[in-house]
């Protein structure tokens, strides 16, 4: 078996691309070790102290690591968990399936039609070019305007973000959607 790995745009956080499906649908997060603990791949590789989180997609392992460390000096270590992990014939346990942040709203028949249309443009068009780079963007509510998403994996944290969030998913959601206003990360 043969691991690919690929830089993201957050220099804190690498993907790793093991050349198989991990997950049939849906993604999982994990950003302490006690989170991960009823998860067999991302307890192995929170063994090493300097995993910050563990970001598991359909096909990718993203992981960010601690600030005071190279990857030079523990991507050999982790590529070697991940090895061994497959190499014996595991597979990810995903019974929990990661929560969102979305929050249960009533919204009344035109904000209703306006967030189906925002969960629609974010599924086909912003989550496909974030999982290329190892993360995932979820949609939080819509209030008065404003489109709320959580950003997850290697996009929580990334420097770039921002331009991404401002540049890139808000300027699109307003071109389609002429309700909306602005948007905004929850956890930025």
């Amino acid at each position: 078996m043969f691991i690919q790995t690929e830089d993201t745009p957050n220099p804190d956080t690498l993907k790793f691309l093991p050349g198989k499906t991990l997950l049939d649908q849906g993604t999982l997060e994990f950003k302490t070790k006690k989170e991960a603990i009823k998860n067999n791949l991302a307890k192995i590789l929170f063994e090493d102290e300097n995993v910050k989180s563990v970001f598991i997609g359909k096909d990718f392992v993203t992981i960010t690591k601690k600030n005071n460390v190279d990857w030079d000096s523990i991507k050999p270590q982790i590529l070697s968990k991940i090895l061994e992990f497959f190499s014996l014939g595991e597979s990810v346990n995903n019974e929990e399936k990661q929560q969102t942040s979305e929050k249960k709203e009533n919204y009344n028949s035109k904000d209703l039609k306006i967030v189906e249309q925002i969960k629609k443009l974010i599924d086909e068009r912003v989550k496909p070019a974030v999982a290329q780079d190892g993360g995932d963007i979820s949609f939080v509510k819509f209030d008065k305007g404003k489109v709320y998403l959580e950003l997850r994996g290697a996009c929580s944290g990334c420097p770039s973000s921002t331009i991404t969030l401002k540049s890139g998913i808000e300027n699109m959601l307003k071109y389609y959607i002429p309700e909306i206003n602005s948007v905004e990360a929850i956890n930025q």
